[in-house]
């Protein structure tokens, strides 16, 4: 942790923004950390949400997205409208293996024999070398999205890749988020329109059914909830 970062500074930060809006949370991370701040963004409701709130701050505000090769059209169509809108200029951070190498290396469809693993390559990887380059990022993720989020912070420290962490919607419900793309028209994936509320690569996600668990969808049949991006 750097000497200017404490747990208890930041818990006390965190929940002094506990009454506030996502966007107050946002205006202190930007402010304090750009350029040395980045947004994650799998242009899923969440992230569209932030990519608006934050280009309204301040447009120079970095972005990247995970490139697993194994995302939605639909996927890369909304990556598409959001940099028609915004004007933005999203960062592609994709595996140092090709899908061809890893199957070379670990074997045909990683995703169904070993997903932790496929994961670990395609995602984890790519985003600890990311992260590297910055001192804080922002992430979509809401507490009631599942248990493992459930405790999420406002701000926190993220243990895992070394850096202070601003979960600007934690406390918002799928419902905010989704009132706050309407009223300001903000491009999104139309695969929710289609019972996808969380979306993935392709292998990995299907449809949720009516009464199933909002993430029901991803990696269904396994024990497997996360891809790994914020187990603590």
């Amino acid at each position: 942790m750097t000497p200017t970062v404490s747990m208890a500074g930041l818990k006390a930060l965190s929940d002094s923004f506990e009454s506030r809006q996502p966007q107050d949370v946002l205006a202190h991370a930007i402010g304090t950390y750009f350029p040395d701040i980045v947004l994650a963004s799998s242009f899923g409701a969440e992230d569209v949400a932030l990519i608006d709130m934050a280009h309204r701050i301040n447009p120079k505000t970095p972005i990247f997205y995970l490139d697993t090769d194994f995302l939605f059209t639909e996927t890369y169509e909304t990556r598409d409208r959001l940099i028609a809108k915004y004007g933005i200029a999203p960062i592609q951070v994709k595996s140092l293996l090709t899908p061809e190498r890893q199957a070379e290396k670990f074997g045909d469809k990683l995703w169904e024999r070993r997903p932790d693993e496929c994961c670990n390559q395609r995602k984890v990887e790519p985003l600890a070398r990311v992260l590297k380059g910055y001192k804080a990022w922002i992430t979509g993720i809401r507490r009631d999205q599942a248990p493992t989020r459930a405790n999420a912070g406002l701000v926190e420290w993220d243990q895992k890749f070394e850096l202070v962490k601003f979960n600007p919607l934690a406390r918002w419900t799928s419902e905010e988020v989704w009132t706050y793309i309407k009223l300001h028209e903000v491009p999104y994936n139309p695969l929710h329109d289609r019972n996808y509320p969380s979306i993935g690569c392709t292998y990995c996600t299907r449809p949720v059914q009516p009464g199933e668990d909002p993430r029901a969808g991803r990696w269904a049949g396994q024990a497997k909830t996360e891809c790994g991006l914020h187990i603590k």
